[in-house]
């Protein structure tokens, strides 16, 4: 009854037209009424704002191209890193020999201490804690055969490049060396090679 009273005391139409008035809506699905009130102002303005608001972004973003994209951002600050690596790979390589690395790095206990540490924390599951590469899943460094150059800097190279594209990798699996210049510095791969110039003195004496 008192449903029915509430019902029969508001006015029928389509939306209410006056602030603070409730009207029923005419429309009814399977017995559903439905009462309508005017939104307040502070609401309206809300919504259509944000309305205006997403239009002028969406024109500004992706049609006048006046704000970066996420995408061209973080290409952007990439190609900066890969130009730092660049700068610094340039500048070690121009104070770096072969007679440098075997005679001063590897003989340098802190620089080879380093050096180690950077084997022990990547290299060692290939290459072997002794870099005898018992499991065979990289090289032996300590065999006496350097398969892509026995120059100090060939090794460097190797290390920061990876795996030449034309190497066949690892029996039986294909595996290559992935190229740790993406990962490291070129100041951590020279520590690296000279740890590696360290376990084989007779090897690079002739340097």
């Amino acid at each position: 009854m008192n449903q029915e009273k509430e019902q029969q005391e508001h006015r029928r139409a389509d939306f209410a037209s006056k602030k603070g008035e409730v009207v029923l809506r005419k429309h009814e699905y399977d017995g559903i009424q439905e009462f309508d009130q005017k939104l307040p102002n502070w609401w309206l303005l809300t919504f259509y704002g944000a309305i205006v608001f997403y239009l002028i972004y969406w024109f500004v973003y992706y049609q006048a191209g006046l704000i970066k994209t996420d995408q061209q951002a973080v290409t952007e600050i990439m190609a900066e890193i890969q130009e730092k690596r660049a700068d610094a790979l340039e500048k070690t390589l121009d104070s770096l020999s072969d007679k440098i690395l075997v005679h001063e790095w590897a003989t340098d206990a802190s620089i080879v201490a380093e050096g180690e540490a950077l084997y022990m924390k990547q290299c060692f599951a290939c290459h072997g804690p002794n870099l005898d590469a018992p499991n065979k899943l990289g090289l032996s460094l300590v065999d006496g055969e350097w398969k892509y150059g026995d120059k100090p800097k060939e090794i460097f190279k190797l290390i920061n490049e990876g795996s030449p594209a034309d190497s066949k990798g690892m029996a039986p699996t294909g595996a290559k060396m992935v190229p740790w210049g993406g990962t490291y510095s070129p100041k951590q791969i020279a520590q690296l090679v000279a740890f590696i110039i360290s376990k084989n003195p007779k090897d690079f004496a002739k340097f």
